[in-house]
């Protein structure tokens, strides 16, 4: 069996202050996810600018999920075996050049090879956020420093993403070449701040233990139904969400700069759902509460497609990314709790289900949308992955009773 490679945790003399540790994970996945979402705003532009059917717009947004989700399932394990650092600055830098050759693109096929491109730089960033800090970090501040890290996700969907669609009332190319030179800007911030996160003595090196090393992990049954309700889960939610824009704009009328003013209201949902995270998981665990969110979302979902009116519509979009920004630092804390000592390999691994889950249902969803009405097909697609993805949860025992660390 492959050895397991651990992070050599910082001294707690050497410990950075964990505030510093907290800004820069917060600026680093305000970054990741403005990019990772950017496309939903844009997609009506791009389909125009490109002159292609919605029912293909959506490889636009898969194209990122799919390099993503390809080489997490490289840059785990490598980064189990080598400096966090270096790994987090290199993906980085690559990042910013791949997001930036976005803004270049002349067609619809270069621009999902950018994207494809963008997320798999992005693979070897985020992960090196969640698996570092309980390495950098003391116990007593890790759940807060997570959610501050989480805190730039939904920042960026409420700050980051509209100020993309607004560049994109001047050009859509704007767009992605600011989030290139932010992302720049941000390596900077890290090249001088981010500390060193070594592998431990004895890490297991080469690729040739990769497949090993999947293989002792997926072999556990209770980790391995959890990552795939995690992708029935992601096909619904990010799926769905990458027609949003393309639903509002055509059953609502809204302009690209209108579209960027709802997501602003999007975002405060995400926002205030992640700040309810610690005060509901700690009155009803983790597990409970994770399945209290998924109830309600598979609710709100019913009720979407038959909104009214855009105030409507944009009140129950506000609720369902509010249970998204709730659910995700519990979906983590849970993975975290499960990996033992195999945190980037993991954390990866649930990066790389995310997006393999994103890939199938925007493709999914991109014929839903074009086939039917509404949002009837892709709100009933998304209730479906909710139950089948609850339903999953629950033969992995992960609804049972909360252990006293949960």
């Amino acid at each position: 069996m492959a050895k397991v490679s651990v992070d050599r945790p910082v001294a707690p003399s050497a410990h950075p202050p964990p505030s510093r540790i907290g800004l820069v994970g917060f600026t680093t996945m305000f970054v990741i996810g403005t990019d990772t979402f950017l496309v939903a705003p844009l997609l009506p532009d791009l389909t125009r600018s490109f002159g292609v059917s919605t029912e293909v717009s959506g490889w636009m947004v898969s194209g990122y999920a799919l390099g993503y989700a390809l080489l997490a399932l490289v840059a785990g394990p490598l980064s189990d075996r080598r400096d966090r650092r270096r790994v987090l600055l290199s993906g980085l830098l690559a990042f910013s050049a791949a997001t930036a050759l976005c803004g270049c693109a002349t067609g619809f096929w270069s621009m999902v090879a950018f994207r494809f491109l963008a997320g798999a730089a992005a693979a070897f960033v985020s992960p090196q956020i969640w698996a570092s800090i309980p390495a950098l970090v003391p116990p007593g501040r890790i759940v807060r420093t997570m959610g501050l890290a989480t805190a730039g996700l939904s920042t960026a969907q409420c700050a980051g993403i509209p100020l993309g669609g607004w560049l994109a009332t001047v050009s859509w190319r704007l767009s992605f070449w600011t989030v290139g030179a932010v992302a720049l800007v941000v390596w900077l911030v890290l090249l001088r701040m981010f500390p060193s996160v070594p592998a431990a003595p004895g890490a297991a090196g080469g690729l040739r233990a990769t497949p090993r090393l999947y293989a002792a992990i997926l072999g556990r049954r209770r980790l391995a139904l959890f990552l795939l309700g995690y992708f029935v889960f992601q096909a619904g939610n990010l799926g769905s969400f990458s027609f949003v824009g393309t639903w509002l704009t055509r059953d609502f009328g809204l302009s690209t700069g209108s579209l960027s003013a709802a997501m602003v209201a999007l975002g405060a949902g995400n926002v205030g759902g992640s700040l309810l995270t610690g005060r509901v998981a700690g009155r009803f665990g983790p597990r409970r509460a994770l399945l209290l969110g998924l109830a309600v979302s598979v609710a709100l979902f019913c009720a979407l497609p038959f909104a009214p009116n855009l105030a409507t519509a944009l009140v129950l979009l506000s609720l369902i990314v509010g249970g998204v920004g709730f659910m995700f630092p519990v979906v983590m804390t849970l993975l975290q709790q499960e990996a033992g000592d195999a945190r980037g390999t993991v954390a990866s691994l649930a990066n790389a289900v995310m997006y393999g889950g994103t890939t199938v249902g925007a493709a999914l969803c991109g014929l839903l949308i074009t086939g039917l009405d509404g949002f009837y097909g892709v709100a009933g697609f998304t209730v479906v992955t909710l139950l089948t993805s609850t339903a999953v949860f629950a033969a992995s025992g992960l609804f049972r009773a909360d252990p006293a660390t949960a």
